[in-house]
């Protein structure tokens, strides 16, 4: 089987998908809303290695365009979502969290409907792990924080 075979098959039995030292945890996807050409996904991405890597990119056949994106202040309290062009650094025996209100992966133009119960694929670009391919369950009522 090929390592993206292992992580699809890993997702959908809701057990981590893992690439050498890079694990994908509680991923999951949701639309903007019931109508957006819009989503985003989320996922805790593991680094058990003893060497620092970083998510460079992202790709996925169900959008026109899938980026990473991050939030930042731009004064009073005010909150602008924007490309994160540098990536998502994932520190050696670490986490980083892709999160609502936050770090996320964004997908616009969505090429087919996203709905509750179906799963997405997603391919990650790690700068030391290569490419990561991971099914992902879409959950249009998952409440995280925001």
């Amino acid at each position: 089987m090929t390592h993206a075979r292992i992580a699809m098959l890993f997702c959908l039995l809701g057990t981590p998908a893992l690439a050498g030292d890079i694990t994908v945890e509680d991923a999951y996807a949701r639309a903007a809303s019931p109508i957006a050409r819009s989503g985003a996904a989320y996922m805790v991405l593991r680094n058990s290695g003893a060497a620092d890597d970083r998510l460079m990119a992202v790709h996925s056949d169900v959008a026109e365009v899938a980026q990473l994106h991050t939030h930042l202040e731009e004064g009073g309290g005010v909150m602008r979502m924007r490309p994160a062009p540098d990536g998502f650094a994932v520190p050696a025996g670490g986490t980083h969290a892709l999160r609502r209100g936050g770090d996320h992966i964004m997908l616009m133009g969505l090429t087919e409907a996203m709905e509750d119960g179906s799963t997405i694929p997603l391919t990650l670009s790690f700068e030391r792990a290569g490419d990561i391919t991971v099914e992902i369950p879409v959950d249009l009522e998952r409440q995280d924080a925001e």
